[in-house]
């Protein structure tokens, strides 16, 4: 790593708003850390992400118990983590305005399936490990400093939310 850079809560909502996957991690009542592939519908300038999800089954039970959960968003050259609060939101409103279909699949009721519900993750902290400029261009910048055997092209930084 090159440095250390000062990150922003607009950094973290642009970060979130490009990556169209997020690994969930929730902590068992045993203390395993558990980690699924989620979808964000949105996310707020606040940095507030919204979830459908499940309310039956091991994911949900694990927030329930302990609603501290972290969110990882990563592409190439670029990690952010995001260490928040989720809590689960019963907004009909909210589900209309967020549901786009690609769901569906996931609850056989659609948006009136009684297992659906918002989750909606409000973040604390946020940590930021990465290289400017995108994914080819980090792919380049690290292949080259491997060439060159310099230090790596890469900051990082920490923000609270």
């Amino acid at each position: 790593m090159t440095g250390t850079e000062e990150l922003t809560q607009d950094q973290v909502v642009d970060i979130m708003r490009g990556e169209r996957f997020v690994m969930l991690s929730t902590a068992t009542p045993d203390g395993k850390i558990v980690s699924h592939p989620m979808t964000p519908q949105e996310v707020t300038d606040r940095g507030e992400v919204w979830f459908f999800i499940g309310l039956q089954g091991d994911q949900a039970d694990a927030i329930r118990a302990n609603p501290q959960v972290n969110l990882a968003f990563a592409e190439t050259g670029s990690w952010l983590s995001v260490a928040g609060v989720a809590e689960f939101v019963e907004d009909r409103a909210k589900v209309e305005e967020l549901w786009d279909g690609q769901v569906d699949s996931y609850f056989d009721g659609g948006k009136d399936d009684p297992n659906l519900s918002l989750l909606k993750v409000t973040g604390e902290s946020a940590q930021f490990w990465g290289v400017p400029g995108g994914g080819v261009v980090a792919a380049l910048k690290i292949a080259a400093s491997r060439i060159r055997g310099t230090e790596g092209p890469g900051v990082s930084g920490t923000v609270d939310l």
